[in-house]
């Protein structure tokens, strides 16, 4: 028996089976599903036993987004609870939760139009009533192609227009507006009789007894207005009537709807009241909007302001009357001597004879009774400018601004009136008045009495304000000889009190005197210390006021050759020492004895960047044929053109943001192809330690010089940014391919191989439409070879990447129509000052920088100030966002202090001081994928930890300061 069981014992573990081999079934595929919104809404609700818990329920379910095709469920529960709840909140909850569900990209709302209205119907709280009709209101506006639902909406909406409450005629006013129809009627009869009635069914709540229903209806028909409906003139007189209306928010939307009529008819005819006479409406609509300044509410003195800087139609004597608050002739209609004897005749009276001239015409008319402009609107600038609400002053100076820039009369006539604004307490004021006046420059030339008054600002402690005044003085005309004198004279005054206005206050002489030759040339011998018998001491060049007269000199002599014979011999060498030093602001002059230094012309200069143009395109392309060449010779290639881009950009500043960007790019290449090379790769990394530095070195280059591609220029397309991220996509491979050389073990290889995987999954989401332009590309061969690298193992993947970067071709790069460099000047500190800037060790000492920032973007949140010290410590400052202007398009001005301290030194040392641009990698992620609102980044693969750094983009400046030691 036991030998018996030994046997089946073997037997059974003996045996062999042997199956026969079918097909691999395909793995089964799971799909984790999230749990259902609507169920566990419908869980949620049915739990709530008060009011008072289900409310909260809503409140939390709000917090949290819905996926498109969870609405439809989700909708129907809480219309089930709502026909279920008594209390009149949670119904108000209920229904703005329908409204935001109905926004939800990828949901169309058409299938609870019908709910939505049954329970408008059937509600009775005018809360919950105005609610449904806001949620309707979203309903229409996610429907603009269906017209049948919005007439449907129209028709509710047109129903509810008699309910007590204000709220439900708001929200009604408020639909007809947005959702009544602009098109030609369609065919059916009752639609077309809905269609006509629209403004009719508006205009009839301009009297409504509810102020806040009379500004809803106005807000309604302007909406008309902006969606493309002509609105009827007969609205004009119902306007006119709001405009005295008792509560401030309807005068508001009046004076908005009168100015909308006045451009709509501006030529129409509209009578006077009280009298037999008609005018223009757009003249009519400016009277009106005139009086309007003089409003109690100041916000609607700003509107009326704002509003009258708009109407250019207007009459010009209508447009004088605002800077006068008598009424003028012209706006008053005088009746003839014949009209007069008529009147008189046929009141019964006559001349007794006993009073002299008792039947003499009268002049004095009744202004009541026949002026053509209302008497509050006289003025309206005048009282504008002269309001308690600095608001409305800044209003009134831009509209004057505004109509004086399509009026050279009107702007004569005005200038007394800005140039007082000058004075005002209030610098937003005053700067916002020079600003004016310099926009209206061309129009104007200023006398004496308001130069002087204009440069009285000059002695404001705002820098702000004397650089805006420095700019104004630029393009202003003068007519005398003694202003420019007075200009010069309070200039140099300037120049003495803020040395720091210095470049400012050069520049402003240069334009003077390139405006005034003729004036400037009487001056010249008082100006230089000439004299005609007796030799005068030269002046110091060191002066800032001497090289101030020079400037003002020099630029007059470019259009006045005779006023070289005035100059003395040192003048001639000052000429050439400051042409040198200071070129952009002394002009080449054609002096006796002297050679004019050669300029070219517009068309030379045309021609000259045409051929520079037309060089960077053929080095771009002589580049792209380094893949026919050997390794030695395709690096000497890239090298050459390199440097040849680098001259480029130095000699043509329009083309150096294409040439740098370009040199940039290349220099990538030519790293990479280093880093490439045989020699590096046919020995063992332990026998080739330092070329393997040396490619690790050249890859984190590549990294550094691609993160400088795409945040230190502007004016990138997709494509350009994709390129970019290619190559960095490359440095990256490199990286790994050289760690898994030095490495031991699999284990820290598996981390940066998913790592790396899921940068290549992420750029193919990023620029997916730009795939097509990279053929034969490094990113092309990774995405046919994706399934089998996430399937492989670490070292098979760093294979395959190392076999495909050295088969990768050599992308071209396409440049854009506009790119710009980001670059800095630091214009304070200057850096030549030899005395230290002396402060006790622990304390603080405050160093003024101003630098002009060009083609920056965001500088609020992307400069930076470094500060190096002898011993190696940096400290990066961030300005304040107030520290930055903005003075023209792509031009910034950094104006800040920058605070030093350090521990005591035994001798003056020099500090760098130089501007950094601070960037993040996920912003450019960011950018290009938009998640929906209800959407969340989750699911996106979690590339890279948002790499920081920052580009140094501006010459550093040394400066010499001493800490001292502490006194005891």
């Amino acid at each position: 028996m036991a030998a018996h069981l030994k046997k089946r014992v073997y037997e059974e573990f003996t045996k062999v089976v042997q199956q026969q081999q079918h097909e691999e079934a395909p793995a089964k595929k799971l799909r984790l599903t999230k749990p259902s919104k609507s169920a566990a809404l419908h869980i949620d609700l049915c739990k709530a036993t008060t009011p008072t818990d289900a409310l909260q329920y809503l409140l939390q379910f709000a917090r949290k987004p819905v996926e498109p095709e969870s609405v439809e469920g989700v909708v129907r529960i809480l219309l089930e609870h709502y026909y279920k709840e008594t209390d009149s909140s949670v119904r108000l909850k209920i229904a703005s939760l329908l409204g935001l569900l109905s926004k939800t990209q990828g949901f169309l709302p058409d299938c609870i139009v019908d709910d939505a209205i049954n329970t408008l119907n059937n509600e009775k709280s005018h809360q919950v009533i105005a609610q449904l009709l806001d949620t309707l209101l979203a309903i229409g506006t996610q429907l603009p192609e269906n017209q049948t639902i919005r007439l449907r909406l129209v028709e509710v909406a047109c129903r509810h227009l008699t309910d007590t409450s204000f709220g439900v005629r708001n929200k009604c006013l408020q639909l007809l507006g947005c959702l009544g129809s602009v098109d030609k009627p369609v065919s059916k009869e009752l639609e077309s009789m809905v269609l006509k009635d629209v403004q009719k069914i508006i205009g009839d709540y301009f009297n409504d007894q509810d102020p806040r229903v009379r500004t809803a209806a106005i807000k309604a028909m302007l909406q008309l207005h902006e969606r493309g409906m002509k609105l009827q003139q007969t609205i004009y007189s119902q306007a006119c009537k709001l405009l005295s209306d008792d509560y401030e928010q309807v005068r508001s939307a009046a004076v908005q709807m009168v100015w909308v009529l006045s451009q709509l008819y501006p030529e129409s005819i509209v009578p006077i009241p009280s009298s037999n006479e008609e005018i223009r409406l757009v003249d009519d609509a400016f009277g009106k909007i005139s009086h309007m300044v003089s409003d109690g509410s100041w916000v609607v003195r700003v509107q009326a302001a704002k509003l009258l800087g708009s109407m250019h139609q207007v009459s010009a004597h209508f447009l004088e009357q605002t800077l006068d608050k008598k009424l003028m002739s012209d706006l008053r209609r005088k009746r003839t001597a014949h009209e007069r004897a008529k009147e008189l005749y046929s009141s019964g009276e006559f001349s007794s004879g006993r009073k002299w001239a008792d039947d003499a015409p009268k002049e004095k008319v009744d202004t009541y009774a026949v002026n053509l402009i209302d008497s509050g609107a006289c003025g309206a600038f005048v009282h504008g400018l002269e309001d308690e609400m600095f608001e409305v002053r800044i209003a009134a100076v831009e509209a004057l601004c505004t109509l004086a820039q399509s009026s050279s009369s009107f702007a004569e006539k005005c200038l007394d009136f800005l140039v007082d604004m000058f004075n005002d307490e209030i610098e937003e004021v005053r700067l916002q008045s020079i600003h004016v006046l310099r926009q209206i420059s061309n129009n104007i030339t200023l006398r004496e009495d308001q130069l002087d008054t204009v440069l009285a600002v000059l002695e404001d402690s705002s820098r702000d304000i004397r650089e805006a005044l420095h700019e104004l003085l630029c393009y202003t005309n003068v007519s005398t000889k003694e202003c420019i004198q007075l200009a010069l004279v309070e200039l140099l005054k300037n120049l003495t009190k803020y040395p720091t206005d210095r470049n400012s206050v050069w520049k402003c002489l240069k334009f003077l005197g390139a405006r005034h030759p003729t004036l400037v040339l009487p001056l010249v011998p008082e100006l230089l210390s000439t004299h005609p018998y007796f030799d005068t001491p030269e002046p110091d060049m060191d002066d800032p006021a001497y090289i101030a007269v020079l400037v003002l000199v020099f630029n007059a002599a470019k259009s006045c050759p005779t006023m070289s014979a005035l100059f003395s011999d040192h003048t001639f060498r000052h000429y050439a020492y400051l042409r040198d030093s200071l070129s952009h602001l002394v002009p080449p002059l054609r002096l006796p004895g002297r050679k004019l230094v050669s300029v070219s012309d517009s068309s030379g200069m045309a021609s000259s960047e045409e051929s520079s143009q037309q060089f960077l395109r053929q080095s771009l392309e002589r580049v792209y044929t380094i893949q026919h060449l050997e390794a030695q010779g395709a690096q000497e290639l890239l090298e050459f053109t390199i440097r040849d881009l680098q001259r480029l950009g130095e000699l043509q500043p329009e083309l150096a943001g294409a040439a740098d960007f370009s040199a940039t790019y290349l220099r990538c290449q030519l790293l990479l192809m280093k880093g490439l090379q045989e020699k590096l790769w046919n020995v063992a990394a332990p026998l080739y330690l330092k070329q393997n530095a040396m490619a690790s070195a050249a890859a984190r280059q590549i990294l550094e010089e691609t993160y400088k591609l795409e945040f230190l220029y502007s004016g990138l397309e997709t494509r350009q940014v994709a390129i970019v991220h290619h190559v960095r996509l490359q440095a990256k491979a490199l990286q790994l391919v050289l760690n898994a050389r030095t490495s031991r073990g699999v284990e820290p290889l598996l981390s940066i191989c998913e790592k790396f995987l899921q940068e290549v999954d992420a750029f193919q989401r990023c620029f997916v439409a730009e795939l097509t332009h990279f053929q034969d590309s490094f990113v092309e061969k990774l995405l046919e070879l994706m399934p089998r690298l996430l399937a492989c193992k670490p070292l098979d993947l760093v294979k395959i990447l190392q076999t495909t970067l050295r088969q990768s071709g050599f992308l071209h790069l396409r440049l854009p129509e506009q790119l710009h460099r980001a670059t800095a000047t630091i214009i304070e500190p200057t850096g030549e000052s030899d005395n230290p800037l002396r402060f006790t060790s622990g304390l603080v000492v405050a160093l003024d920088v101003d630098a002009t920032l060009e083609h920056v973007q965001d500088p609020q949140n992307s400069v930076k100030v470094q500060v190096v010290y002898p011993d190696g410590q940096a400290h990066i400052i961030h300005p304040r966002p107030g520290d930055f202007r903005n003075p023209g398009p792509g031009r910034h001005r950094l104006i800040t202090q920058v605070y030093l301290s350090h521990s005591a030194w035994t001798e003056p040392c020099q500090i760098e001081v130089r501007l950094l641009l601070a960037y993040s990698s996920s912003k450019s992620r960011t950018s290009i994928l938009k998640p929906a609102w209800n959407e969340s980044t989750d699911g996106l693969p979690a590339t890279e930890n948002s790499i920081e750094g920052t580009i140094p983009f501006s010459k550093s400046v040394n400066v010499f300061i001493m800490p001292k030691p502490t006194r005891r």
